[in-house]
């Protein structure tokens, strides 16, 4: 795809630079093909350095209630391979990168690594171009939602460990899991619990084992106390 207004569009952007975009757009399988000197590598090195910036920034403004332990893993999934590449394929990142022949044939625009490379080569790309300003407020309007919604649902986070750590600093105990049902055949069961701290039942979880059950209850019960 060679119309690079409808990219800018997407991303509520118009380059100065189109030199600066198409480089960051050009992977080096292209570059090399066609003799040019450049490709998305030195871009995509600073626009790692940037989105660690721009989401460190949001996490910690937005979300006080959570220590550096747990907004360090989250930091680390919203600049992962996955994420990222996510992000790119929100935009049809793949349709605007030129990739040589064979890269092409062997479906490189599909590819998670690649587009998650060529999104932090554009992030770079913004942050020449316009500041750091503008290279945030594109990530952001881009991301944000993904990022409440990962958070909101509590994933990635280890909701049992982390509910220890806040009750042993708050409350000088830990946490105490009680099973309030159990229902369903022997192969199918379902388990309810609920955690109880300070003698007060904070949240209950279910789950098709008791490990399971008590880490829903306990995710349940770190938002409730965050909040």
């Amino acid at each position: 795809m060679n119309d690079y207004s409808f990219l800018e569009e997407l991303l509520d952007y118009k380059f100065s630079d189109k030199g600066l975009l198409l480089e960051a757009l050009t992977h080096k399988s292209y570059s090399h093909e066609h003799k040019l000197s450049r490709n998305y590598e030195r871009l995509e090195f600073l626009g790692d350095a940037v989105l660690q910036l721009i989401v460190t920034e949001y996490l910690v403004a937005k979300y006080k209630q959570f220590d550096e332990g747990i907004l360090s893993k989250y930091r680390g999934y919203f600049v992962s391979e996955q994420f990222l590449s996510e992000m790119a394929k929100e935009i049809k990142l793949g349709d605007f990168v030129r990739l040589g022949k064979g890269e092409e044939q062997s479906g490189g625009k599909d590819k998670s690594s690649l587009l998650c490379d060529i999104f932090e080569s554009l992030v770079a790309a913004l942050y020449i171009d316009g500041g750091y300003n503008c290279a945030r407020s594109v990530v952001i309007n881009l991301s944000s939602d993904r990022i409440d919604e990962t958070i909101d649902g509590n994933r990635f986070i280890d909701g049992k460990t982390e509910l220890q750590k806040l009750t042993q600093k708050n409350f000088e105990q830990l946490p105490e899991y009680r099973i309030v049902s159990e229902s369903g055949p022997e192969h199918d069961k379902v388990f309810v619990v609920e955690v109880i701290i300070n003698g007060k039942s904070i949240a209950m979880g279910k789950g098709k084992s008791k490990k399971k059950a008590e880490q829903d209850a306990a995710k349940k019960a770190l938002y409730y106390l965050q909040k």
